[in-house]
């Protein structure tokens, strides 16, 4: 294989994280732990004019080609909150991040997380995640120079002083993609599971990482996955692959979790009892790096958009299917001759061109979703605060 494609290969997998970047080695010395108390350390928190301020507005385009403003609003009073880990972004060239954000940890804040203000005040720390140099590097056969453990370490200590500072008994929602997610499966299982904050815990949103569920009880730990509107206490996760082009029998990245007896979860928020349903979509002209997609998508034919987000209403349904072994939501697109609308959706990891097929949508499994998302989270935190 090429030393270039080898290279578009490990900046590509840094979207993620791969299986073989989980075990990290253990850092050469002691580590500085990072302040939480200090707003620097934290790249969104409620009332700050940062990342998760960016705009949400949407050009909504309907199957006969018209088009309407949704603006958006995010909701000052919120009576939940959202903790938000974000995936593997940083283009910092060391093994693991500084805590300086970069402008891809921003751009996937806002692309992923910011929506969210809608319905829970957000709050985002930065952390010494490990990033696609070092990822790169597994890719290309060497070890990784990334620690895992410091980025776990950090998140554990934003939990904390979370907790501490700033959460006076609220529910709080867990949001994460890829690595963040990753990050977040640990925190549950060792912070809390069976602990005391597992009452305040509203729900968590595991995106684009393989979630270890038993099958007989439907649940990661104690922690059923979520299955009817307003129920509490659950978990949604899924990975997400094109209906026609499924997860290759080979794959070891996606769909599939290690763990003897165990099956990836798979919850579709648009139909969380099960089944195919429309999924409320909000796409991007911009990657979750903050760069912009070349060329630039035509989502209608004759129709400029210039909000940051698109919404197609109708065009794609998503259904979690079971097969070969694999887990995941399908996602199918209903193109139309007479729908002036684009008849394909980004979120494929390319190489040269070519999708990495065993990668499936990654790039856009929290976009698919999203609107979904943010109303299974409206419902979850009405039912929450009326229980209390």
């Amino acid at each position: 294989m090429s030393r270039k494609l080898w290279a578009a290969l490990g900046l590509i997998a840094g979207l993620g994280l791969g299986m073989a970047a989980c075990a990290q080695p253990a850092p050469a010395g002691p580590v500085t732990p990072n302040d939480y108390a200090q707003d620097a350390s934290w790249l969104c928190r409620p009332g700050r004019p940062d990342a998760c301020a960016a705009d949400q507005a949407a050009t909504v385009i309907q199957a006969d080609g018209s088009t309407r403003l949704e603006a958006f609003k995010a909701d000052p009073n919120a009576p939940i909150d959202c903790f938000y880990v974000y995936p593997t972004v940083s283009s910092d060239p060391g093994g693991n991040s500084d805590m300086t954000p970069d402008l891809p940890e921003k751009a996937v804040a806002g692309q992923q997380f910011g929506r969210f203000g809608q319905v829970c005040k957000l709050y985002a720390p930065s952390y010494r995640q490990v990033t696609i140099a070092a990822l790169r590097k597994v890719m290309m056969g060497q070890a990784s120079p990334g620690d895992g453990e410091l980025a776990y370490a950090d998140v554990l200590a934003a939990w904390k002083d979370y907790l501490a500072r700033d959460n006076h008994g609220r529910g709080v929602v867990l949001v994460g993609h890829s690595q963040g997610s990753h990050i977040l499966l640990r925190l549950i299982k060792e912070e809390i599971d069976g602990k005391p904050v597992q009452r305040q815990l509203v729900s968590a949103l595991i995106l684009g990482m393989n979630t270890p569920v038993d099958p007989a009880r439907d649940a990661y730990g104690s922690l059923p996955l979520c299955r009817k509107a307003g129920q509490t206490g659950c978990v949604i996760s899924y990975v997400s692959f094109r209906a026609d082009s499924p997860p290759p029998a080979t794959s070891k990245f996606f769909g599939k979790v290690a763990e003897p007896g165990m099956r990836a979860a798979c919850v579709n928020p648009a139909a969380l009892a099960g089944g195919s349903a429309p999924v409320r979509s909000y796409f991007s002209d911009h990657t979750i790096m903050g760069t912009a997609m070349r060329p630039a998508t035509v989502w209608a034919r004759d129709v400029t958009v210039s909000t940051p987000f698109v919404e197609l209403p109708g065009l794609v349904s998503a259904e979690c299917v079971s097969s070969g072994g694999f887990d995941y939501l399908a996602v199918a697109v209903h193109p139309d001759k007479a729908d002036p609308r684009t008849d394909t959706i980004p979120g494929d990891l390319l190489v040269l061109g070519q999708p990495l097929k065993d990668w499936g949508l990654h790039l856009v499994d929290v976009n698919l979703t999203m609107g979904d998302l943010v109303a299974v989270v409206g419902e979850q935190s009405k039912a929450y605060t009326a229980a209390r």
